[in-house]
């Protein structure tokens, strides 16, 4: 069974038809791309997947039970966590509060204060500075760990390489293998196809609010991905 399930949904910003009819499943373990221009609708898909956004039509469905429209408290408890874009860390209070404060739920499972920091031990030395005085990359660890102190069965991840320089980028691409080896499931949103198909089993290519390609990056073709991400008129 497939942990995520996401059937012709629909969602729209007032007036605006944001998502038309966008399908797409995760396995346990995998991790699928969500890849696209800026304004495709890859955020949105996160945003109305994890309650943010109102599902106008269709079905979303964890393990097999239907979650769409959940409040994102209640989701965290069945074992969903977010990764924003932008980070959205609290810049008051220290790395080490953001990251207890990701944990407040009690899930059990692998991840614990110690196991974050292993898996970003830059965070050590900073655990007491707060948000504020911390580079992109870090704060985008932090966050990275805030998600997995709630010991999520699913994460979903919005651009976390944006905006960083590439060695802090590779470095936290390194640590999604650390993430998938403890049994996370990841959905994870990139524009970035050569640092997507890295990681990812699968990749759903969006444009304009629908699924244009979906497949095993090794087995699409150049044109055709060219063609999906930007549109028949390459």
């Amino acid at each position: 069974m497939a942990v995520l399930e996401v059937e012709d949904i629909h969602a729209h910003y007032g007036l605006f038809h944001a998502l038309k009819g966008v399908s797409l499943e995760v396995a346990s373990g995998d991790v699928l791309a969500i890849v696209g221009a800026n304004g495709a609708g890859k955020s949105t898909l996160l945003r109305a997947i994890c309650g943010a956004l109102p599902v106008t039509g269709g079905k979303v469905a964890m393990n097999g039970s239907s979650i769409q429209n959940q409040p994102a408290y209640e989701l965290n408890a069945l074992g969903i966590a977010l990764v924003p874009e932008g980070r959205r860390i609290f810049p008051s209070l220290s790395v080490e509060d953001n990251l207890v404060l990701g944990g407040y739920r009690g899930r059990k499972g692998h991840w614990t204060l110690q196991r974050v920091y292993e898996l970003f031990p830059e965070l050590v030395k900073r655990r007491h500075n707060a948000g504020l005085d911390l580079s992109g990359g870090e704060q985008q660890m932090v966050a990275i760990g805030r998600a997995l102190m709630s010991n999520p069965e699913l994460i979903l991840m919005d651009e976390i390489s944006l905006g960083l320089a590439p060695i802090v980028v590779e470095q936290i691409y390194r640590a999604m293998g650390d993430i998938t080896a403890q049994g996370a499931t990841v959905l994870l949103v990139e524009q970035d196809l050569s640092r997507a198909f890295t990681v990812a089993q699968h990749v759903c290519f969006l444009l304009e609010g629908r699924v244009s390609l979906r497949g095993v990056p090794s087995a699409l073709g150049d044109q055709e991905m060219m063609t999906a991400y930007f549109g028949a008129s390459v």
